[in-house]
């Protein structure tokens, strides 16, 4: 098996060269770069298994190279290491398509647990435990392209709505907590709080459900304002 690739995108060279170093102690391919346009065209010329993003860069900035992949259909995950660290930067990068968010200054074991952690989420998703193209009620979901349809026609899913509906169609009949969600979508070290969930439950429900206001929920769990009903699997706190 290869070793995992790495894309770094950091402009202060002497901590991208000890990251750099860490990544490949762990047995990580690093390669470097200090632009944020040349990271852009790189990300989307090249496989990457994970891009370390910083936010102020050169030439581009870290949300702005996290929008422009996205919106080009490219799903690799994305790590903010940045030093614009308030809780709206927080937001703003997950909302920007970011699968983790660490904020300077950083203790590097921090960085590799996070990096460590989002492999396995991503090899977890890639599992064939369900189908690429997957039945859900009245839909279906293709997990390898982030997209789906139903009765109110084709939709588009980001990641972690992808994910989270992966870990529901997996635990037919189960209630699935917050907290599990988090733990396997995110990680029990990232940012996301429980609200979390909420919100990314509530952006399924807008492209799903034909009228998401009233709440619906499974057969065996009475409505107490749960934001989502999986067609057999439900999320509840």
């Amino acid at each position: 098996m290869s070793e995992p690739k790495i894309l770094l995108v950091e402009d202060e060279l002497s901590l991208a060269e000890g990251i750099k170093l860490n990544l490949e102690l762990e047995g990580l391919a690093c390669t470097w770069i200090p632009r944020g346009d040349q990271a852009l065209k790189q990300i989307l010329a090249e496989t990457y298994d994970l891009v370390i993003l910083d936010v102020m860069l050169p030439g581009m900035d870290g949300f702005t190279i996290c929008e422009k992949v996205r919106e080009a259909k490219n799903f690799t995950p994305i790590l903010f290491l940045t030093a614009k660290n308030t809780d709206d930067d927080r937001v703003h990068g997950f909302e920007t398509g970011a699968d983790d968010y660490l904020g300077k200054p950083f203790q590097v074991r921090e960085l590799l647990l996070r990096v460590r952690a989002i492999l396995r989420r991503e090899s977890w998703y890639k599992s064939r435990e369900i189908n690429s193209r997957q039945p859900f009620g009245p839909f279906w979901v293709d997990f390898d392209n982030f997209c789906g349809e139903g009765p109110g026609g084709a939709f588009q899913l980001g990641v972690k709505e992808s994910m989270i509906l992966k870990l529901l169609m997996e635990r037919p009949g189960q209630v699935v907590s917050r907290t599990d969600i988090l733990d396997k979508v995110w990680g029990e070290d990232a940012y996301p709080t429980s609200r979390t969930v909420d919100n990314f439950i509530v952006r399924i429900r807008r492209v799903m459900e034909e009228d998401p206001p009233p709440p619906e929920v499974g057969p065996h769990h009475p409505q107490r304002g749960l934001p989502v009903r999986s067609r057999g699997e439900a999320a509840e706190g």
